[in-house]
């Protein structure tokens, strides 16, 4: 499937983007491998905001003295940014991050001169909430720089169009003008070129024939990659696992008692679109059916940990309340790679994939995750191999996401997890809803029912 979705990526622009060709091939495929093991699937439309950058963006320092610095290595235009040609002074923005987090409140820009350039540190809320203050201070252009721990600029995403450019410097260059900014000022240049129009993008959704319809366990990942590559890992990872599951659950025969929903969620690398598009297409009579939400994205990094989602929040980093269930999900996951001696680390729910659109409205999910541009620890290094101080995948986002990139020692880790765990909740979701069917007795000899293995052999 990893090396179809390449193909696909290399005949069509070198990406499979939401409102590309690429993507529109991706939702045929998948929609067609589904059709051929025995799925009906659904394909479900939506309109975006499509997004482009049409030339190379220009950020440097005029005054005191001329800096010019390298789109890529220094700083990165922030999807949906609004084009523009910005000279002004530039202004920090809560240093200390006191509160929230910088930027994340009105107050932040308590004083802001109208007109200057706005410098904020990333974290604490989205980059839209960030965006969204400093316009209304009178911001002419925003610069979101990075955090401390995090290498390379912010190539993060404001989910819908803005007027004004907005770029993500590094913390290395973010920092360093925060300086010169409160040491006697700094004069800023921002320049981008993009383009903005509506377009259409695709979910797709299989249910399994066998399991009650009012008790469903939603499997998904989401099936684009960004503009920059083919997006093997993210998330060609996860739709790969999801169409060999989807192919092979049928052998559990009986064994699925609870339907298994297969979703592919277009638009995710705009903002989340598709699954959030979902969830609101849904009565709230069709939000009670589904019992727990599995999500699958980036799971072969190269550099990888086997990260499982904080439903319990026993780290206390997830933003919102996890809803009751999701620890048990997550003990799920913890408790298939302890049996086979293979350490696990939690990562928090910070909304940044699919699964955010499920727990906002109270629906338990979990999932896993290899990682993205976060840089694996020494410690994490000596529990999982790999390169210390390093990215867990150095192509995030990036051309050389493609068939090459994906660790296939800790791929097929993954994928067996996310095989485990899912065939257990298509049999019981009873430690995460509470919802379990009877046991039927039968008189005579009793037959157990087929498994994923030799269910075909005489007995």
């Amino acid at each position: 499937h990893q090396k179809n979705l390449q193909k696909i990526a290399d005949a069509n622009g070198g990406n499979r983007a939401a409102g590309l060709p690429g993507s529109e091939i991706t939702v045929k495929y998948i929609a067609d491998q589904l059709r051929r093991a025995g799925y009906k699937p659904k394909i479900q439309d939506f309109t975006f905001d499509f997004w482009q950058e049409l030339s190379e963006p220009v950020f440097g320092q005029t005054a005191p003295e001329q800096r010019a610095f390298t789109p890529g290595d220094d700083f990165a235009t922030m999807q949906y940014s609004g084009a523009g040609d910005v000279t002004a002074a530039a202004t920090p923005v809560d240093t200390e991050s006191e509160g929230v987090g910088s930027g994340c409140e009105p107050e932040d820009f308590a004083g802001f001169p109208e007109g200057n350039i706005a410098l904020i540190q990333r974290g604490g809320c989205t980059f839209a909430l960030k965006t969204d203050h400093a316009i209304a201070a009178g911001a002419s252009a925003v610069a979101i720089y990075q955090l401390p721990d995090q290498p390379g600029p912010v190539a993060g995403t404001l989910s819908a169009p803005y007027d004004v450019p907005v770029i993500g410097p590094t913390n290395a260059v973010g920092t360093d003008l925060v300086r010169r900014a409160q040491d006697g000022g700094v004069t800023l240049r921002i320049k981008t070129d993009t383009f903005t129009e509506e377009r259409e993008a695709s979910n797709v959704v299989a249910d399994t024939r066998r399991g009650k319809k009012d008790n469903v366990v939603v499997v998904g990942a989401h099936l684009d990659s960004v503009a920059e590559g083919a997006g093997i890992n993210d998330n060609g990872s996860g739709v790969a696992a999801l169409l060999e599951m989807a192919k092979q659950i049928g052998k559990l025969g009986p064994k699925v008692r609870n339907t298994v929903r297969f979703a592919f969620w277009g638009a995710e690398e705009e903002g989340l679109l598709g699954s959030q598009h979902y969830v609101d297409s849904l009565s709230q009579a069709e939000r009670d059916k589904i019992a727990l939400n599995l999500n699958f994205d980036m799971i072969g990094s190269p550099n990888f940990v086997r990260f499982v989602y904080d439903g319990d929040n026993s780290e206390g980093q997830n933003p919102i309340e996890s809803p009751a269930g999701s620890g048990a999900i997550e003990k799920a996951f913890t408790d298939y790679f302890a049996a086979r001696g293979l350490p696990t680390d939690p990562t928090p729910f910070n909304g940044r994939s699919d699964y955010n659109a499920f727990i906002t409205v109270g629906i338990p999910a979990g999932g896993l995750f290899t990682g993205a541009e976060g840089i694996k620890t020494p410690e994490q290094a000596a529990r999982y191999g790999g390169t210390a101080g390093e990215a867990y995948d150095p192509c995030y986002h990036a051309a050389c996401d493609d068939y090459g990139n994906v660790n296939l020692e800790g791929y097929d880790q993954m994928i067996d997890a996310a095989a485990a765990v899912t065939q257990k909740f298509a049999y019981s979701t009873l430690t995460v809803n509470g919802n379990e069917l009877a046991k039927k007795r039968v008189r005579g000899k009793r037959h157990a029912p087929p498994g994923l293995i030799g269910h075909h052999s005489a007995r």
